[in-house]
Protein backbone atom coordinates (compact mmCIF):
# COMPACT_ATOMS: atom_id res chain seq x y z
CA UNK A 1 0.00 0.00 0.00
CA UNK A 2 1.02 3.57 -0.96
CA UNK A 3 2.69 5.08 2.29
CA UNK A 4 0.47 8.15 1.81
CA UNK A 5 -2.23 6.34 2.04
CA UNK A 6 -1.62 4.49 4.56
CA UNK A 7 -0.68 7.51 6.47
CA UNK A 8 -4.19 9.45 5.62
CA UNK A 9 -6.06 6.21 7.50
CA UNK A 10 -3.93 5.74 10.27
CA UNK A 11 -5.14 10.00 10.96
CA UNK A 12 -9.29 9.19 9.99
CA UNK A 13 -11.91 10.47 11.90
CA UNK A 14 -14.20 8.02 13.89
CA UNK A 15 -17.22 7.56 11.80
CA UNK A 16 -15.41 7.71 8.52
CA UNK A 17 -13.19 5.37 9.71
CA UNK A 18 -15.99 2.80 10.58
CA UNK A 19 -17.65 4.16 7.24
CA UNK A 20 -14.25 2.62 5.29
CA UNK A 21 -13.66 -0.61 8.04
CA UNK A 22 -17.13 -1.29 7.35
CA UNK A 23 -16.78 -1.58 3.86
CA UNK A 24 -13.83 -3.85 4.32
CA UNK A 25 -15.26 -6.06 7.62
CA UNK A 26 -15.89 -9.11 5.25
CA UNK A 27 -11.59 -9.09 5.11
CA UNK A 28 -11.25 -8.76 8.66
CA UNK A 29 -11.44 -11.19 10.81
CA UNK A 30 -14.09 -10.99 14.08
CA UNK A 31 -14.88 -7.62 12.52
CA UNK A 32 -17.71 -7.05 15.05
CA UNK A 33 -15.97 -8.37 18.15
CA UNK A 34 -13.21 -5.90 17.25
CA UNK A 35 -15.38 -2.56 16.53
CA UNK A 36 -17.91 -2.95 18.79
CA UNK A 37 -16.40 -0.30 21.24
CA UNK A 38 -16.14 2.29 17.89
CA UNK A 39 -19.91 1.12 16.80
CA UNK A 40 -21.20 2.44 20.44
CA UNK A 41 -19.70 5.47 20.31
CA UNK A 42 -21.21 6.28 16.63
CA UNK A 43 -24.47 5.08 17.63
CA UNK A 44 -27.59 8.30 17.81
CA UNK A 45 -27.68 9.90 21.52
CA UNK A 46 -24.77 8.10 22.57
CA UNK A 47 -22.13 10.37 24.99
CA UNK A 48 -18.87 10.12 23.00
CA UNK A 49 -16.37 8.82 26.02
CA UNK A 50 -13.17 7.64 24.63
CA UNK A 51 -11.91 4.96 26.66
CA UNK A 52 -8.63 2.45 26.62
CA UNK A 53 -10.56 0.05 25.08
CA UNK A 54 -11.59 2.52 22.07
CA UNK A 55 -7.90 3.47 21.28
CA UNK A 56 -7.13 -0.12 21.69
CA UNK A 57 -9.49 -0.96 19.25
CA UNK A 58 -8.95 1.57 16.90
CA UNK A 59 -5.29 1.28 16.74
CA UNK A 60 -5.89 -3.00 15.72
CA UNK A 61 -8.51 -1.73 13.40
CA UNK A 62 -6.64 0.34 11.28
CA UNK A 63 -3.32 -1.74 11.70
CA UNK A 64 -5.41 -4.30 10.15
CA UNK A 65 -7.19 -2.23 7.24
CA UNK A 66 -3.35 -1.35 5.51
CA UNK A 67 -2.23 -4.86 6.49
CA UNK A 68 -1.80 -7.56 3.94
CA UNK A 69 -4.57 -10.26 3.42
CA UNK A 70 -4.34 -13.45 1.72
CA UNK A 71 -7.74 -14.56 0.53
CA UNK A 72 -9.05 -17.06 -2.57
CA UNK A 73 -11.68 -16.77 -5.30
CA UNK A 74 -13.11 -20.13 -5.12
CA UNK A 75 -12.98 -22.92 -7.65
CA UNK A 76 -16.18 -24.32 -8.69
CA UNK A 77 -14.61 -27.45 -8.52
CA UNK A 78 -13.48 -27.91 -5.23
CA UNK A 79 -15.50 -28.47 -1.92
CA UNK A 80 -16.16 -25.31 0.10
CA UNK A 81 -17.09 -25.37 4.02
CA UNK A 82 -18.83 -23.03 6.08
CA UNK A 83 -17.39 -22.53 9.52
CA UNK A 84 -19.01 -20.48 12.02
CA UNK A 85 -19.94 -19.62 15.94
CA UNK A 86 -22.83 -17.71 17.01
CA UNK A 87 -22.75 -16.42 20.42
CA UNK A 88 -24.71 -13.33 22.49
CA UNK A 89 -21.36 -11.19 21.07
CA UNK A 90 -22.89 -11.51 17.59
CA UNK A 91 -22.53 -13.98 14.54
CA UNK A 92 -19.65 -15.04 12.90
CA UNK A 93 -18.42 -16.93 10.02
CA UNK A 94 -15.45 -17.86 7.80
CA UNK A 95 -15.98 -19.77 3.80
CA UNK A 96 -13.08 -21.69 3.34
CA UNK A 97 -12.01 -24.08 0.23
CA UNK A 98 -9.34 -26.54 0.65
CA UNK A 99 -7.81 -24.59 4.11
CA UNK A 100 -7.78 -21.68 2.54
CA UNK A 101 -10.10 -18.44 3.37
CA UNK A 102 -12.44 -17.24 0.82
CA UNK A 103 -14.22 -14.62 2.64
CA UNK A 104 -15.65 -13.65 6.45
CA UNK A 105 -18.92 -12.57 7.63
CA UNK A 106 -19.90 -10.86 11.02
CA UNK A 107 -22.39 -9.30 12.14
CA UNK A 108 -24.11 -8.06 15.68
CA UNK A 109 -27.24 -9.16 17.67
CA UNK A 110 -30.39 -7.21 17.16
CA UNK A 111 -31.76 -5.92 20.43
CA UNK A 112 -34.71 -9.25 20.35
CA UNK A 113 -31.97 -11.62 19.13
CA UNK A 114 -29.89 -11.08 22.71
CA UNK A 115 -32.82 -13.58 24.08
CA UNK A 116 -32.75 -16.03 21.52
CA UNK A 117 -31.31 -19.37 23.22
CA UNK A 118 -28.30 -20.52 21.41
CA UNK A 119 -29.77 -23.11 19.08
CA UNK A 120 -31.82 -20.03 17.83
CA UNK A 121 -28.55 -18.05 17.50
CA UNK A 122 -26.54 -21.29 15.30
CA UNK A 123 -29.52 -21.31 13.11
CA UNK A 124 -29.43 -17.70 12.95
CA UNK A 125 -26.12 -17.64 12.79
CA UNK A 126 -25.59 -20.41 9.67
CA UNK A 127 -28.97 -18.62 7.97
CA UNK A 128 -26.84 -14.87 7.78
CA UNK A 129 -24.03 -17.02 5.90
CA UNK A 130 -26.16 -18.92 3.60
CA UNK A 131 -28.14 -15.95 2.42
CA UNK A 132 -24.72 -13.55 2.00
CA UNK A 133 -22.45 -16.15 0.52
CA UNK A 134 -25.95 -17.31 -1.97
CA UNK A 135 -23.79 -16.77 -5.03
CA UNK A 136 -21.03 -19.25 -3.55
CA UNK A 137 -23.18 -22.05 -2.36
CA UNK A 138 -26.23 -22.13 -4.36
CA UNK A 139 -25.90 -25.22 -6.19
CA UNK A 140 -22.16 -26.58 -4.64
CA UNK A 141 -22.16 -29.42 -2.08
CA UNK A 142 -20.62 -27.52 0.84
CA UNK A 143 -20.12 -28.50 4.32
CA UNK A 144 -21.26 -26.82 7.58
CA UNK A 145 -19.55 -26.33 10.92
CA UNK A 146 -19.67 -25.60 14.03
CA UNK A 147 -18.42 -25.65 17.46
CA UNK A 148 -21.16 -27.06 19.41
CA UNK A 149 -23.94 -29.26 17.84
CA UNK A 150 -26.83 -26.89 18.59
CA UNK A 151 -28.57 -27.07 15.37
CA UNK A 152 -28.80 -31.26 15.82
CA UNK A 153 -31.59 -30.21 18.67
CA UNK A 154 -33.66 -28.39 16.04
CA UNK A 155 -33.42 -30.81 13.20
CA UNK A 156 -34.82 -33.60 16.01
CA UNK A 157 -37.33 -31.06 17.92
CA UNK A 158 -41.20 -31.90 16.97
CA UNK A 159 -42.47 -28.42 17.39
CA UNK A 160 -41.08 -25.73 15.73
CA UNK A 161 -42.01 -21.35 15.77
CA UNK A 162 -42.49 -19.83 12.34
CA UNK A 163 -38.85 -18.16 12.40
CA UNK A 164 -36.84 -22.03 12.84
CA UNK A 165 -39.28 -23.58 10.45
CA UNK A 166 -38.90 -20.31 8.27
CA UNK A 167 -34.76 -20.62 8.49
CA UNK A 168 -34.85 -24.71 8.67
CA UNK A 169 -37.49 -24.06 5.04
CA UNK A 170 -34.49 -21.83 4.00
CA UNK A 171 -31.23 -24.16 4.45
CA UNK A 172 -33.45 -26.65 2.28
CA UNK A 173 -32.50 -25.01 -0.92
CA UNK A 174 -28.84 -25.86 -0.42
CA UNK A 175 -26.90 -29.10 -0.46
CA UNK A 176 -24.84 -29.01 2.61
CA UNK A 177 -24.15 -31.74 5.27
Amino acid sequence: MDRSKEDAVLQWEIQNFMGLVGYYKRFIEVFSRLALPLTKLTRKGQTFLWKAQCEESFKYLKKRLVSALVLIFPSSREYLVVYYNASKLGLCGVLMQKCQVVTYAFRQLNTHEKNYPIYDLGLAAVFFMLKIWRHYLYGSIFEVFSDHNSLKYLFDKKELNMRQRKRLEFLKDYDCN
